[in-house]
């Protein structure tokens, strides 16, 4: 099987402390791949790595045939990667369709554009009804959707969101798991989901990988790390 995205023994530094040590992932076409762990497990700074916005220190990191480690985060964004960053963090004093347009630098103009605003209000039809709305008054939930819809907007190949479900009520965290599972079987879009709450990230996902202390612990498919004893215990709460 090709891979969309490959890690091949990636470590990432913050100075003299060791965020990530030898980590190798593989997400494949069309996958959704969860990173499961505590805080401080080295999940976003692994997104970090394959963004540019913090270049592993050793390994690399492949995108279809390219090599993307040491590109520039705009390069890897026009490559076909985007990333929804962990907190929410829209434009609070620019319209919903303002910051659509923000995501959407790379499209063309005109009806290209337009067309992916749509396609946008068609997966979020609460930010249709909020579109002239400033973003920094909607709900948590509503800013979550803004987040990934407006990754969206640079029609990327891999998406990868970091703790989309964080602070969200209940219902609203199953509303966000739907609507991964919507734009990943309707786009065909691989997904790089980076989550605290493991039960929703193992059941999302085709695939999953365990990080602990900047390493992979354990890997498989998602059901079958759900019902691993270990995964209960430190993860699930079981």
């Amino acid at each position: 099987m090709s891979h969309a995205l490959q890690l091949r023994d990636i470590h990432v530094a913050y100075g003299s402390r060791i965020a990530v040590s030898g980590v190798s992932l593989d997400i494949a076409p069309g996958q959704i791949v969860s990173l499961v762990g505590s805080n401080g497990a080295g999940k976003t700074s692994t997104l970090r790595a394959i963004m540019g916005l913090n270049p592993p220190s050793q390994g690399e990191i492949r995108f279809g045939e390219s090599r993307i480690d040491g590109r520039s985060s705009p390069e890897i964004v026009a490559q076909g990667i985007a990333l929804s960053p962990e907190g929410r963090r829209v434009f609070p004093r620019m319209s919903v369709r303002d910051n659509l347009l923000v995501g959407g630098y790379l499209q063309p103009q005109g009806a290209a554009l337009k067309g992916a605003i749509e396609r946008m209000f068609d997966h979020f039809p609460k930010l249709r009804q909020r579109r002239h709305q400033m973003a920094g008054t909607l709900s948590g939930g509503e800013q979550q959707m803004l987040a990934i819809a407006r990754a969206l907007m640079a029609a990327p190949k891999v998406l990868l969101l970091d703790e989309p479900s964080l602070g969200l009520a209940p219902i609203m965290v199953q509303e966000i798991g739907r609507l991964i599972e919507e734009i990943n079987k309707a786009q065909g879009l691989s997904i790089v989901l980076v989550e605290q709450n493991a039960s929703l990230a193992l059941r999302l996902c085709h695939h999953a990988y365990v990080l602990e202390n900047g390493r992979i612990a354990l890997s498989g498919p998602g059901q079958e790390l759900a019902t691993s004893e270990y995964v209960k215990r430190a993860y699930l709460g079981i």
